[in-house]
């Protein structure tokens, strides 16, 4: 009989506590104390979790390995005879893209701007060190052509665009981005 109501009485026990509620957050900054603040009348309770692991700081660092030559960008292609520049976009990486144009050079195909102006004014065209440079490196492929368009319309107001290049209509935003950049650098 003592069995029996000693189950009953723990089976009371047992429906008379609720099960706890928990919520967790990760701990970025202060701010998510404020936040779980709100929390605190209700009966849901607070665990915070951490970004840093132990994973993660035993886990070996990559390093970037990638090379100005081996991004995509924005990039500027540099006439060994006149020091004219050439202002370009690749989503390739620099140095696939240089060979293209050497090769457009060596073929006598000038499909490229730059290529067009070595063999046009038979300039002279160096090694990628030395000709070819990263001016703005870009992932997103959707950047390329406006930045390439700024760049292009910025360098043809300095004087230093080849003129086998074409530097688009005039855009009174590109005017703008330059006239505050000449301001206050």
């Amino acid at each position: 009989m003592r069995t029996q109501i000693n189950q009953k009485n723990s089976k009371n026990v047992n429906t008379n506590q609720t099960q706890n509620k928990w919520a967790i957050f990760t701990y970025h900054s202060p701010i998510i104390r404020k936040i779980t603040n709100l929390f605190k009348q209700t009966d849901i309770k607070l665990a915070f979790r951490n970004t840093n692991t132990i994973r993660q700081t035993i886990r070996p660092k990559l390093k970037d390995n990638t090379q100005g030559h081996d991004k995509s960008g924005i990039y500027k292609l540099i006439c060994k005879t006149c020091n004219k520049e050439n202002i370009g976009q690749t989503s390739r990486n620099l140095t696939l893209t240089y060979k293209e144009h050497i090769r457009y050079i060596k073929n006598n195909d000038p499909q490229s701007a730059y290529a067009l102006h070595i063999l046009q004014n038979r300039h002279e065209y160096g090694p990628l060190e030395d000709i070819m440079t990263l001016i703005k490196p870009i992932r997103n492929a959707n950047l390329l052509i406006p930045y390439e368009q700024l760049l292009i319309q910025t360098t043809h107001k300095e004087g230093n665009l080849i003129s086998e290049q074409k530097h688009g209509e005039h855009n009174p935003l590109f005017a703008l981005i330059t006239e505050y950049n000449y301001r206050h650098t």
